[in-house]
């Protein structure tokens, strides 16, 4: 199973939690409560997927060498590894 990082933002009372991929630049989502930045990272991954052709994730070694990961952390952002779970769901007619 293909799992790619993304940076999360620490939230606060009154912020949400900000997630990115620094893979995948367009994909982002956010969650009001940090039990939902992994479910909401999955979504926004899943639905990526979807549409677009998905790159090899890099690994946690070649994402922290970059400039603006490491900034990133140095603020406060973590970096979490999201699954990418293949949804087989499909709509079946009756009858």
């Amino acid at each position: 199973m293909k799992a790619y990082f993304a940076l999360v933002e620490p939230g606060s009372p009154a912020q949400a939690y900000g997630i990115r991929f620094p893979d995948l630049p367009s994909v982002f989502s956010a969650a009001d409560e940090e039990s939902d930045v992994m479910p909401n990272a999955i979504e926004a991954l899943q639905l990526w997927a979807e549409d677009e052709e998905l790159p090899e994730p890099s690994t946690q070694t070649e994402l922290v060498s970059r400039s603006e990961v490491r900034e990133a952390l140095s603020t406060g952002c973590y970096l979490i590894a999201v699954p990418l779970i293949a949804t087989d769901a499909a709509i079946v007619p009756r009858g």
